[in-house]
């Protein structure tokens, strides 16, 4: 799934990283490693909290998860999703659209018989109980729609 080029320029980022002192004062190589890490084509879960939580064991994880031969095969297999999966997982995310537009609405700043502005809640975070495969194959299928930076709304 990964360049050799790119896994070993993370390996250099994190001998950087370990030869600091305090490993979080790194911000130049955490925000490189945070780069590369985007363009290798892992999720963002996978590796925010990683880089933002600064946890050098978790990088040291995700290069040896990079280095496996198992990470190219992985994406073969998480696109096959069945429908059952799906259409559950859909059901999940219309619950939970519907609960924050419902806690949206019930803020004090506005009230249910004044004229102010209706929810925005347009796109959310889907629920994590399922992996990103099966939010992207719901893409896909036109069911729902990618916004950005994790966050998805209906289609």
């Amino acid at each position: 799934m990964a360049g050799d080029t790119t896994v070993t320029k993370l390996e250099e980022l994190l001998a950087a990283i370990r030869a600091y002192d305090d490993p979080r004062r790194a911000a130049t190589e955490w925000k490189q490693a945070y780069r590369l890490l985007q363009k290798v084509g892992l999720p963002p879960r996978r590796f925010a909290s990683t880089v933002g939580m600064r946890d050098v064991a978790g990088l040291a994880e995700l290069i040896d998860h990079l280095r496996s031969p198992d990470a190219s095969a992985a994406p073969a297999a998480a696109d096959a999703q069945s429908p059952e999966t799906c259409r559950r997982a859909l059901r999940a995310f219309r619950k939970r659209l519907a609960v924050t537009r419902l806690d949206e609405e019930s803020k004090l700043g506005r009230g249910p018989l004044s004229k102010g502005p209706s929810t925005s809640a347009a796109a959310i975070t889907p629920p994590a109980e399922w992996p990103d495969s099966v939010w992207q194959e719901l893409v896909r299928q036109g069911k729902l729609r990618y916004i950005g930076h994790g966050l998805y709304e209906l289609a």
